[in-house]
This record gives C-alpha cells, structure tokens and sequence, in this order.
C-alpha cells in the first residue's frame, strides 16, 4: 500500500521507512507504551469536523458526535473543547459526557431501549432532546417526565424506509429494522405525542445506517423527511429543528465515500429547495470523525506457515478488533517500519484468542518477521468502544498524538482490574 493510499493520510504517514503519527514514529510509541496500543490523532479528528463546519458554514446546526463509536474519555475531551455536542444510546454514555467536559443541553439521547433510571437521569441532566423510537417510549418517557414535574424535549425517530447499500447489521432505515417508527404512522404517532402532558415536540429525527458511501440513500431521505415535516406541521405541530443523523463512510479499502462538505452542499441545495434552508439542523456523524484517526499499533508473535494457509499471530486479536470477526469487515494492515528484509509471503493475519472468528485480516501480502510491529488502520471507530475481555484479556492501551505530543489516555488494564468487582463465595 502506497504511501498517498493509506486511510488517515497525511495524518498517518511514511516517512522515509517509518510510519508516522503526526510528528511521531508510531514503532516509538509501540516500544514506550507496548502492544496492543491504539493511537489516536488529534489533528485527524479535528480535520474530519472541519469538514462538516465547511459544508455547514453559515446555517444554525449541531454537530452532536455519535460516541457509541468510539468513547473513550480522551477522545470525547477533543469534541467538547471543539464545541461539539453528542448523540448517547445509554446512561453510562450520558456519564461519560459529563466527565469529558461536555454540555448537557448539546446531548441528543437516541436508542430503542431506554430505560424509566436512564430517562430520569437524562432529564436531571438537563439534555437537549430525547430521539424517541417508538410510541410505547413516548408513553412511558411523558410519565417519566409528569412524575419530576418537568416537559421531556422530544423528536420522533422516522424510519423512511430508504436502503443505505451497506451491511445489513449496519442498515437502520429499512422496514425490517427495529429502529424508529414507520414513515407511514410518523403524522398518527407525532399528534399522539404532542397530546402528552409530559412531553415538548421539538424535533423529527432520521438515521439510516452507517458506513454508507453513496449521495443517493441521504437524498432519498431527505426527501420523506421533509415530506413528513409538512405533514406534521400542516396539523399544528411546529418542528424546531430536523435531524439527518449520520452514517457517512470512510476509506477502509478504497471506498470513495463523499467528503462531509460536498455531501452537505448537495443535501443543502435540496433543502433549500423544498423552502426548510432556515431550519435548524441537527446531525449525528460518529465514524467518519474518528474512524481514520486511530489505528491499533500491534506485535507479531509468531509466524506459522502450512500447507493451505500461512498465519501471522499477532498480540491483538477479535476482542481489540472486533469489526472483522462481527462484519467480516477490512482494515488495512502495513507495517510501523517498512523495508525489512523478510520475503513477502501471503498470510492470514490472526490473534490468540481461542476462535477460528479470530482474524484481522484474510490473505496479506506481508514482508515481516517476528518480532515485528504492525499497524491496524482505520481502526478508530467500533474497536475500542466495543473491545472487550474475552479470554481474560485486557483492553489496550491507548494514546492520542497532538503534534509531536502523546498522551496517555487509557492505561493498559490486567487481570486485577477485570476482577475487581467479582468475589468468590464464602463457604
């Protein structure tokens, strides 16, 4: 893979024979901090957001990050400071937040499956809008909300129907799914919520999927959402604002995914267009802020040929990188110092964990021995957040480069940590 073709360039990058990130040599940082390690960049981030302030330049819109794809403390630290608001599924993602420094009332509390503690902690809080997902929610949020004498600031998740063309554990506006209410009973279920005694209608909400990297699914519903937006408000209900959501893809294998600005112009002349340019707008983007901004530096123990395949085993594995074994999804994979002077040989790049679902990657062209450290791109989205302990592992360390700065952001746990909340039974 040629230098100009890495996902995250130029903020990951070779120089010479070495992989950089920002200003620093990514081997250093496997060599400090160990493997596995998650690097994040700072300036990545920050140019994947000012991507959607371009294509927002002079509109009233929210940018609210969809940390569900990556959560970490340090990273959420960067969004606030950038003024940015969030989009949580969970009461412990509304914690989060908080801690990070960020602002109640720029929180957007979307997901099928609140809970009556997580809507009341949400409600302390002080959050800017419930994305409420179906009508027994509404039900149960308006008591919710009548019991702490307060109005719950609401906008109704409408499922449009519109196929994202991505993967179909990824797909979220098709009828199919469990996300959102039918386009068809949106007008039904928007005047029975603003019947509540407990509820403020503020907004209407659409999410059609994510990892897309086609203009025409977010035209299409665009196009029902705005068809409903009369609707409702024909019948007297006013929408303070419309939420696109987010989904838009990023460059894992060659994908050619819009830029958030070129997006944005095109879905804004249509608005504009349809007479609702003055709306406020809010969207949801997740992946493509932070997908290529980090990547999973990583350890060849051992290499393994065999007769049908040959296997590079790595220290990381599906419980650090679970995209692959839960998607059969591509990450690209180049080492953090190139030039060795191995053979290349094809290998199935794969992790000690006890599972043949344990892969990273299928069939590599790779010049490496053991010993060596490899580089796990776009691996900044869906891999720390959804990380786990499988096979008592720890989760990996992970630092995020400002410059030629690292922090530490989250210490390398161990087996004390995993254990700390479990006791064994008296006798």
């Amino acid at each position: 893979m040629t230098d100009h073709k890495l996902p995250g360039h130029p903020h990951f990058a070779y120089r010479g024979n070495d992989l950089f990130a920002e200003n620093l040599k990514v081997s250093e940082l496997a060599s400090l901090h160990g493997t596995p390690l998650f690097v994040y960049s700072k300036a990545a981030m920050l140019s994947a957001l000012a991507a959607y302030q371009r294509g927002f330049a002079g509109r009233d819109v929210q940018i609210c990050y969809a940390m569900k794809a990556n959560s970490s403390l340090g990273v959420l630290q960067v969004f606030a400071r950038a003024g940015c608001g969030f989009d949580i599924v969970s009461g412990g993602e509304l914690e989060r937040v908080l801690a990070a420094g960020g602002q109640a009332n720029k929180i957007i509390f979307s997901g099928v499956g609140k809970t009556r503690a997580e809507m009341r902690q949400a409600l302390a809080a002080g959050i800017g809008c419930f994305n409420v997902e179906s009508e027994a929610e509404l039900d149960v949020l308006s008591g919710v909300a009548a019991s702490m004498s307060l109005r719950a600031p609401v906008s109704i998740r409408v499922n449009p129907n519109v196929d994202p063309k991505t993967h179909p554990y990824i797909s979220t506006g098709l009828k199919g799914n469990k996300f959102g209410v039918a386009h068809e009973d949106a007008l039904r279920i928007y005047q029975h919520a603003a019947a509540l005694p407990g509820l403020q209608v503020v907004g209407i909400d659409c999410h059609i999927g994510s990892q897309i990297t086609e203009t025409t699914p977010y035209l299409d519903a665009m196009d029902r959402v705005l068809d409903l937006v009369a609707s409702i408000e024909s019948a007297g209900i006013a929408l303070d604002h419309i939420d696109f959501g987010g989904g838009l893809g990023i460059n894992y294998n060659g994908d050619t995914p819009p830029e958030a600005d070129a997006l944005w112009r095109q879905l804004l002349v249509k608005l504009d267009a349809r007479g609702y340019g003055g709306k406020k707008l809010m969207i949801e983007p997740g992946r493509s802020l932070v997908g290529n901004a980090g990547i999973c530096l990583t350890e060849v123990l051992y290499l393994k040929p065999g007769e049908q395949k040959n296997f590079c085993i790595i220290d990381a594995a599906m419980n650090d990188l679970p995209r692959p074994a839960m998607y059969q999804a591509f990450h690209a994979i180049v080492p953090a110092t190139s030039g060795g002077s191995a053979p290349t040989t094809t290998y199935d790049v794969v992790g000690p964990v006890c599972e043949s679902g344990d892969w990273i990657g299928r069939d590599r062209p790779l010049t490496v021995n053991a010993g060596d450290v490899l580089a796990v791109l776009s691996a900044g989205a869906y891999c720390m957040s959804m990380a786990s302990n499988y096979n008592t592992r720890g989760r990996a360390a992970e630092v995020l480069v400002d410059g030629g700065q690292a922090h530490l952001i989250r210490r390398r746990e161990d087996a004390q940590d995993q254990m700390r909340h479990e006791q064994l039974v008296a006798r």
